[in-house]
């Protein structure tokens, strides 16, 4: 018997059509739909538009109510496919893998680099690869189809602006791969999976601070009254600027004193961060106690801090949270 999926759109490159002005989203579901023809010998359909946006638009309140549609027909469908813009997919699929967690059915974004109507277009093959995924037996979770891969939502980031191999799995291996219309599944599926019991409530004053040569600490005093929580990207493994004093690192140490979260990620996008390593690293961590993402991709970060926020009482409960993982999206030390 053929699976039951839901399509829902929400605009993106994959649904545009050229104006004076640019391209603008305005293919709908159904009309999304007719260019794959093949997609219907496949499984089932029924399709639902959102919203038609680019992804550029694209919100917390957006992902909430991505979530909302899904939660509302879970029990209705076999799985899920979303396509959405490529520049912010990524945030979309690691806010509905901690929305949404522990979810067995496929819950699965793709878009494309040009528009489906086009002549030279990866959207085609991306939507029928989606379809290929989501009613596929190995499907599970929150996953990112694009360029013949399924990769995790936590670990999937977009790396190239106009090349069709634009998303690439960071730090972990992709869920499957997709070739000729096979499936070939590379992770089993997990165990404990069900129906997600959700909490869609999110935080969305979250800053995050890119550090620059000279940077001056004068920023994190402006920012603090505005923001709940700082993520700071450092250089290389992980470290903030002392420069002749400490007061970049006071500055951070203030807004830890004042009860708002502060995290360390890296500006590097393979490997991860390790303050233990330098001395400028090592000397923030001990004595103010910030947070270190470790090999967490920076969509996974911000959307898990956004998460969390609403829903830890305190420093030390965020911290245990963020530090646990969900869907694969951290690896601890084994120290840890």
């Amino acid at each position: 018997m053929m699976k039951k999926i839901l399509m829902l759109a929400t605009g993106g490159t994959i649904a545009t059509l050229k104006t004076e002005e640019g391209k603008v989203p305005q293919l709908t579901s159904q009309e999304l739909l007719r260019t794959v023809p093949e997609i219907r010998e496949i499984c089932q359909v029924e399709t639902r538009q959102l919203f038609q946006l680019d992804s550029t638009n694209v919100h917390p309140e957006h992902w909430k109510k991505i979530a909302r549609a899904i939660l509302e027909q879970y029990d209705a469908y076999d799985g899920f496919v979303i396509t959405h813009g490529t520049d912010t997919m990524a945030y979309t699929a690691a806010a509905l893998s901690y929305m949404l967690p522990d979810a067995r059915k496929p819950i699965v974004l793709t878009g494309a680099q040009n528009s489906i109507g086009e002549r030279e277009t990866d959207g085609r093959r991306n939507l029928l690869d989606a379809f290929l995924y989501a009613s596929s037996d190995c499907a599970w979770g929150v996953t990112i189809v694009f360029d013949g891969q399924a990769m995790l939502g936590t670990r999937a980031k977009k790396l190239r602006t106009k090349s069709y191999h634009a998303f690439s799995s960071i730090g972990y291996p992709e869920v499957a791969r997709i070739r000729d219309r096979k499936v070939y599944p590379v992770l089993p599926v997990p165990e404990g999976l069900g129906r997600p019991v959700a909490n869609l409530e999110l935080d969305p004053l979250v800053f995050v601070l890119k550090l620059i040569p000279g940077i001056q600490p004068d920023v994190l005093r402006l920012l603090r009254p505005a923001y709940h929580a700082l993520i700071v990207e450092g250089f290389g493994v992980g470290g903030v600027p002392y420069y002749a004093t400490a007061d970049f690192a006071r500055e951070v140490g203030a807004w830890i004193e004042a009860g708002k979260v502060v995290i360390m990620t890296t500006q590097v996008i393979y490997e991860g961060s390790d303050m233990s390593v330098y001395q400028v690293g090592h000397q923030i961590k001990q004595t103010y106690g910030v947070i270190e993402a470790y090999d967490m991709t920076l969509e996974s970060v911000v959307t898990k801090t956004m998460h969390l926020l609403p829903r830890c009482r305190d420093l030390t409960e965020f911290r245990t949270r963020f530090l646990t993982p969900v869907a694969h999206d951290i690896l601890l030390p084994a120290e840890r």
